[in-house]
Protein backbone atom coordinates (compact mmCIF):
# COMPACT_ATOMS: atom_id res chain seq x y z
CA UNK A 1 0.00 0.00 0.00
CA UNK A 2 1.28 3.46 -0.87
CA UNK A 3 0.40 5.84 1.96
CA UNK A 4 1.40 8.72 -0.26
CA UNK A 5 -1.75 8.00 -2.29
CA UNK A 6 -3.91 9.11 0.63
CA UNK A 7 -4.76 12.78 0.04
CA UNK A 8 -6.58 13.36 3.34
CA UNK A 9 -8.46 11.46 6.03
CA UNK A 10 -11.59 11.14 3.85
CA UNK A 11 -9.93 10.13 0.56
CA UNK A 12 -9.42 6.68 -0.89
CA UNK A 13 -11.80 4.77 1.44
CA UNK A 14 -10.32 1.37 0.58
CA UNK A 15 -6.82 2.58 1.43
CA UNK A 16 -8.01 4.13 4.68
CA UNK A 17 -9.79 0.93 5.65
CA UNK A 18 -6.64 -1.06 4.94
CA UNK A 19 -4.52 1.36 6.95
CA UNK A 20 -6.88 1.18 9.93
CA UNK A 21 -6.87 -2.62 9.77
CA UNK A 22 -3.08 -2.85 9.47
CA UNK A 23 -2.49 -0.51 12.39
CA UNK A 24 -5.04 -2.37 14.54
CA UNK A 25 -3.33 -5.63 13.62
CA UNK A 26 0.06 -4.20 14.62
CA UNK A 27 -1.27 -3.44 18.11
CA UNK A 28 -2.63 -6.94 18.56
CA UNK A 29 0.46 -8.68 17.17
CA UNK A 30 2.68 -6.54 19.38
CA UNK A 31 0.66 -7.73 22.39
CA UNK A 32 0.97 -11.36 21.29
CA UNK A 33 4.74 -10.97 21.11
CA UNK A 34 4.78 -9.68 24.70
CA UNK A 35 5.73 -6.13 23.72
CA UNK A 36 2.69 -4.28 25.09
CA UNK A 37 2.76 -2.61 28.47
CA UNK A 38 -0.46 -2.48 30.47
CA UNK A 39 -2.68 -0.05 28.53
CA UNK A 40 0.09 2.38 27.55
CA UNK A 41 2.31 2.98 24.51
CA UNK A 42 1.18 4.15 21.12
CA UNK A 43 1.27 3.47 17.39
CA UNK A 44 0.30 6.01 14.75
CA UNK A 45 -0.02 6.38 10.98
CA UNK A 46 -0.14 9.53 8.85
CA UNK A 47 -3.16 10.14 6.64
CA UNK A 48 -2.28 13.43 4.96
CA UNK A 49 0.76 14.08 2.74
CA UNK A 50 2.10 16.57 5.30
CA UNK A 51 1.76 13.93 8.01
CA UNK A 52 -0.12 16.22 10.37
CA UNK A 53 -3.40 14.32 10.14
CA UNK A 54 -2.84 10.88 11.63
CA UNK A 55 -4.38 7.84 13.27
CA UNK A 56 -3.56 7.14 16.93
CA UNK A 57 -4.87 4.79 19.59
CA UNK A 58 -7.16 6.31 22.19
CA UNK A 59 -6.22 6.72 25.83
CA UNK A 60 -5.56 3.56 27.79
CA UNK A 61 -7.06 0.92 25.55
CA UNK A 62 -5.22 -2.40 25.75
CA UNK A 63 -3.31 -3.31 22.60
CA UNK A 64 -4.98 -6.73 22.56
CA UNK A 65 -8.46 -5.20 22.23
CA UNK A 66 -7.93 -2.55 19.55
CA UNK A 67 -10.10 -2.72 16.44
CA UNK A 68 -9.79 -0.55 13.30
CA UNK A 69 -12.69 1.73 14.23
CA UNK A 70 -11.19 2.43 17.68
CA UNK A 71 -8.41 4.55 16.19
CA UNK A 72 -8.69 8.32 16.53
CA UNK A 73 -8.11 10.77 13.68
CA UNK A 74 -6.06 13.69 15.04
CA UNK A 75 -4.36 16.77 13.66
CA UNK A 76 -0.95 17.68 15.03
CA UNK A 77 -1.75 21.39 14.69
CA UNK A 78 -4.94 21.10 16.75
CA UNK A 79 -4.16 20.64 20.46
CA UNK A 80 -7.89 20.78 21.25
CA UNK A 81 -7.85 17.09 20.28
CA UNK A 82 -6.49 16.49 23.77
CA UNK A 83 -9.84 17.61 25.20
CA UNK A 84 -11.99 15.23 23.19
CA UNK A 85 -13.55 11.96 24.34
CA UNK A 86 -10.95 9.21 24.78
CA UNK A 87 -8.22 11.75 23.99
CA UNK A 88 -4.73 10.23 23.98
CA UNK A 89 -2.47 10.83 26.96
CA UNK A 90 0.06 13.65 26.97
CA UNK A 91 3.03 11.44 26.09
CA UNK A 92 1.26 10.12 22.97
CA UNK A 93 0.58 13.65 21.79
CA UNK A 94 4.11 14.79 22.61
CA UNK A 95 5.90 11.96 20.81
CA UNK A 96 3.63 11.06 17.89
CA UNK A 97 2.09 14.48 17.31
CA UNK A 98 5.49 16.14 17.16
CA UNK A 99 7.10 13.48 14.95
CA UNK A 100 4.22 13.62 12.46
CA UNK A 101 4.29 17.43 12.49
CA UNK A 102 8.06 17.70 12.00
CA UNK A 103 8.78 14.59 9.90
CA UNK A 104 6.16 14.07 7.17
CA UNK A 105 8.29 11.21 5.81
CA UNK A 106 7.58 9.24 9.00
CA UNK A 107 4.35 7.72 7.70
CA UNK A 108 3.96 5.04 10.39
CA UNK A 109 5.43 5.51 13.87
CA UNK A 110 5.59 2.60 16.31
CA UNK A 111 6.78 3.19 19.87
CA UNK A 112 7.25 0.15 22.11
CA UNK A 113 8.96 -1.05 25.26
CA UNK A 114 9.97 -4.45 23.91
CA UNK A 115 12.21 -6.10 26.54
CA UNK A 116 15.55 -6.38 24.78
CA UNK A 117 15.25 -2.95 23.15
CA UNK A 118 14.60 -1.46 26.59
CA UNK A 119 17.57 -3.35 28.06
CA UNK A 120 19.78 -2.02 25.26
CA UNK A 121 18.44 1.51 25.83
CA UNK A 122 19.45 1.23 29.49
CA UNK A 123 23.13 0.69 28.71
CA UNK A 124 25.43 3.68 29.16
CA UNK A 125 26.40 3.15 25.52
CA UNK A 126 23.40 1.68 23.67
CA UNK A 127 25.06 1.80 20.25
CA UNK A 128 23.71 -0.83 17.85
CA UNK A 129 26.99 -2.54 16.99
CA UNK A 130 27.00 -4.55 13.74
CA UNK A 131 27.65 -8.12 14.84
CA UNK A 132 25.49 -10.18 12.48
CA UNK A 133 22.88 -9.85 9.74
CA UNK A 134 20.17 -8.50 12.03
CA UNK A 135 22.27 -5.93 13.85
CA UNK A 136 23.95 -4.82 10.60
CA UNK A 137 20.48 -4.38 9.06
CA UNK A 138 20.29 -1.11 11.00
CA UNK A 139 23.74 0.22 10.14
CA UNK A 140 23.45 3.95 9.44
CA UNK A 141 19.73 3.98 10.25
CA UNK A 142 19.63 4.55 14.02
CA UNK A 143 19.32 7.82 15.93
CA UNK A 144 19.92 8.13 19.66
CA UNK A 145 18.35 10.31 22.32
CA UNK A 146 20.09 9.86 25.67
CA UNK A 147 18.49 12.74 27.56
CA UNK A 148 15.75 10.86 29.39
CA UNK A 149 13.84 13.12 31.75
CA UNK A 150 10.88 10.98 32.79
CA UNK A 151 7.51 10.64 31.06
CA UNK A 152 7.78 12.25 27.62
CA UNK A 153 5.02 14.81 28.03
CA UNK A 154 6.78 18.15 27.42
CA UNK A 155 6.73 19.90 24.06
CA UNK A 156 10.48 20.47 24.04
CA UNK A 157 11.06 16.75 24.55
CA UNK A 158 8.92 15.91 21.53
CA UNK A 159 10.97 18.34 19.43
CA UNK A 160 14.20 16.80 20.71
CA UNK A 161 13.03 13.27 19.87
CA UNK A 162 11.87 14.26 16.38
CA UNK A 163 15.17 16.01 15.76
CA UNK A 164 17.12 12.91 16.84
CA UNK A 165 14.99 10.73 14.57
CA UNK A 166 15.33 12.92 11.47
CA UNK A 167 17.10 10.97 8.71
CA UNK A 168 16.76 7.68 10.63
CA UNK A 169 14.16 4.94 10.71
CA UNK A 170 14.90 3.85 14.29
CA UNK A 171 15.31 5.93 17.44
CA UNK A 172 16.87 4.40 20.54
CA UNK A 173 15.41 6.35 23.46
CA UNK A 174 17.88 6.14 26.32
CA UNK A 175 16.48 4.62 29.55
CA UNK A 176 13.15 4.28 27.75
CA UNK A 177 12.59 2.14 24.65
CA UNK A 178 12.52 2.30 20.88
CA UNK A 179 10.58 4.16 18.20
CA UNK A 180 10.49 2.92 14.61
CA UNK A 181 9.20 4.74 11.53
CA UNK A 182 8.42 3.28 8.12
CA UNK A 183 6.52 3.93 4.89
CA UNK A 184 3.85 1.32 5.69
CA UNK A 185 2.65 -0.52 8.78
CA UNK A 186 4.20 -3.74 7.49
CA UNK A 187 7.58 -2.11 6.89
CA UNK A 188 7.63 -0.38 10.27
CA UNK A 189 6.54 -3.54 12.08
CA UNK A 190 9.21 -5.59 10.32
CA UNK A 191 11.86 -3.17 11.56
CA UNK A 192 10.39 -3.30 15.07
CA UNK A 193 10.52 -7.10 14.89
CA UNK A 194 14.10 -7.24 13.64
CA UNK A 195 15.24 -4.50 16.01
CA UNK A 196 14.06 -6.53 18.98
CA UNK A 197 15.97 -9.53 17.62
CA UNK A 198 19.05 -7.35 17.08
CA UNK A 199 18.78 -5.96 20.62
CA UNK A 200 18.49 -9.49 21.99
CA UNK A 201 21.69 -10.49 20.19
CA UNK A 202 23.50 -7.43 21.52
CA UNK A 203 22.35 -7.98 25.11
CA UNK A 204 23.34 -11.66 24.99
CA UNK A 205 26.71 -10.86 23.43
CA UNK A 206 27.43 -8.12 25.98
CA UNK A 207 26.40 -10.45 28.81
CA UNK A 208 29.24 -12.87 28.04
CA UNK A 209 31.82 -10.28 29.03
CA UNK A 210 33.94 -11.43 26.11
CA UNK A 211 35.28 -9.13 23.36
CA UNK A 212 32.75 -8.57 20.58
CA UNK A 213 33.52 -9.41 16.94
CA UNK A 214 32.28 -6.12 15.50
CA UNK A 215 31.99 -6.00 11.71
CA UNK A 216 33.92 -3.38 9.79
CA UNK A 217 31.94 -0.39 8.53
CA UNK A 218 32.38 -1.66 4.98
CA UNK A 219 30.95 -5.10 5.75
CA UNK A 220 28.19 -3.62 7.90
CA UNK A 221 27.24 -1.18 5.13
CA UNK A 222 27.22 -3.95 2.52
CA UNK A 223 25.05 -6.08 4.79
CA UNK A 224 22.58 -3.25 5.31
CA UNK A 225 22.44 -2.69 1.55
CA UNK A 226 21.99 -6.43 1.06
CA UNK A 227 18.75 -6.29 3.03
CA UNK A 228 17.09 -3.93 0.54
CA UNK A 229 16.14 -6.59 -2.04
CA UNK A 230 14.41 -8.46 0.80
CA UNK A 231 12.03 -5.63 1.64
CA UNK A 232 9.13 -7.71 0.30
CA UNK A 233 9.54 -9.96 3.33
CA UNK A 234 7.75 -7.33 5.43
CA UNK A 235 4.43 -7.59 3.61
CA UNK A 236 4.53 -11.37 3.43
CA UNK A 237 5.42 -11.68 7.13
CA UNK A 238 2.74 -9.19 8.18
CA UNK A 239 0.09 -10.91 6.06
CA UNK A 240 0.92 -14.20 7.78
CA UNK A 241 0.65 -12.60 11.22
CA UNK A 242 -2.73 -11.10 10.27
CA UNK A 243 -3.91 -14.51 9.08
CA UNK A 244 -3.13 -15.87 12.55
CA UNK A 245 -5.29 -13.11 14.02
CA UNK A 246 -8.11 -14.07 11.63
CA UNK A 247 -7.90 -17.62 12.95
CA UNK A 248 -7.41 -16.94 16.64
CA UNK A 249 -9.40 -13.71 17.07
CA UNK A 250 -11.83 -13.58 14.13
CA UNK A 251 -13.63 -10.44 15.39
CA UNK A 252 -10.54 -8.24 15.45
CA UNK A 253 -11.47 -6.37 12.28
CA UNK A 254 -14.61 -5.05 13.93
Amino acid sequence: MSLGAIRNEAAEPAELTRLREDLAAAFRICDRFGWSESVGNHFSAALSPCGKTFLLNRKWQHFGSIRPDDLLVLNADDPSAMQGPDAPDASAWTVHGTIHRMLPEARVVLHAHSPHAVALACLKDPTVLPLDNNTARFFGRVGYDLEFGGIADAEEEGVRLATAMKGNSVLVMGNHGVTVAGPTVADAFEDLYFFEKAAQTLILAHSTGKPLAVLSDEVARNTAEGWKPYRGMAGRHFDYLKSKLDTDAPGWRG
